[in-house]
Parts: structure tokens; C-alpha cells; sequence
């Protein structure tokens, strides 16, 4: 018996100071795939290199019921401007260590030891997947084609985040 595909609702976060939704190529990447798999787009804005903004936003759509996911491009790199990773951590409740080594991997195959810079991170936090991209329109799509379309796809096996996303919060519901 197969599964029947699942919608989950996605919010796309863009960190720049400079861009806006009209030149946002990166966060256009991530909106197309998302729509072209078949799930909801639930909300995009952009914000600064700020680190309690992007935290500020982060934790926002992780109080809302009507996002399960949260892909942010931009900020990941070494720079002094680059903090979302940082922002991202002070939200998590658990990271996805392995997000990160098998973005990399997959970075790897495109764009060879550039990929040592890259910083992508996931974790979970209020019951919602966050994840942290670099900033370019290649990385948006290596790890959207080779990592979340598979994950974020509940027919997808042996397992995925779908199937567990019920339970990502169940240690807030204990009594």
C-alpha cells in the first residue's frame, strides 16, 4: 500500500541587507521548488543580517500553527555580517546535526572544497523544522533537489520528517 502525498506548509525567510522580493533570486528558488512539489507556501519576508531579528522571525513562525517548516537562505557563510547560524542555534530546541554533513557532501559534488565554508544547519523547535541556507541560488536548489524534497515527502522511505512531525513537540505536551 502506498502513501498518499502530504502538503506540509513552508515559510521562506531571506537574510540580507540588501535584497528585496524582487531581486530575492535565492529566496525564488526556494519558492518555486516548493510550489512544484506540491506543498504551501505559508509565508516569505526578508529581514536584516541581524541576529535578533532573524531569531525574532524564526521564533514567530515557530508559534504559528499554520507553519511546519521554515527555510532560511543567506547569513551562513564566515563573514562578521554572516548570523544566522547563530540565530538559528538560539531558537533550536535540537539541531539536525546531519543536515549540515550531508549538505556539505552534497556541496562537494557541485562546487568541491568551497564547501568546507559553508555553515547550512537544520534543528527543530515548537514542533517546527528550521533550516539555514547559504545564500546562492545554487545552494538553494542542491539542497532543496538532493535533501529537503525527499524529506519533506512523507512517501519518501525508509523514513522522513513528515512521519515524525507529530511527535517534534510531544515533550511540551507532556504532563
Amino acid at each position: 500500500m502506498s502513501k498518499e502525498f502530504i502538503p506540509v506548509r513552508i515559510a521562506v525567510l531571506t537574510v540580507s541587507d540588501t535584497r528585496e522580493l524582487a531581486d530575492d533570486r535565492s529566496g525564488q528558488v526556494l519558492v518555486d521548488r516548493i510550489a512544484a512539489a506540491g506543498h504551501v507556501l505559508a509565508d516569505r519576508k526578508i529581514v536584516r543580517d541581524e541576529r535578533a531579528e532573524i531569531a525574532d522571525q524564526l521564533r514567530a513562525w515557530c508559534a504559528d500553527d499554520a507553519i511546519d517548516v521554515v527555510i532560511s537562505t543567506g547569513g551562513t557563510g564566515l563573514t562578521g555580517r554572516d548570523v544566522t547560524v547563530e540565530a538559528h542555534r538560539d531558537v533550536y530546541e535540537k539541531e539536525i546535526d546531519a543536515f549540515g554533513t550531508v549538505f556539505t557532501i552534497v556541496s562537494m559534488q557541485k562546487i568541491g572544497t568551497s564547501a568546507v565554508q559553508s555553515r547550512a544547519t537544520g534543528g527543530v523547535a515548537q514542533g517546527t523544522y528550521l533550516f539555514a541556507l547559504p545564500g546562492s541560488p545554487g545552494a538553494c536548489k542542491d539542497a532543496w533537489d538532493e535533501i529537503l524534497v525527499k524529506q519533506l515527502d512523507y512517501r519518501h522511505k525508509p523514513c522522513n520528517f513528515v512521519e515524525i512531525m507529530p511527535r517534534l513537540d510531544e515533550h511540551l505536551r507532556r504532563k
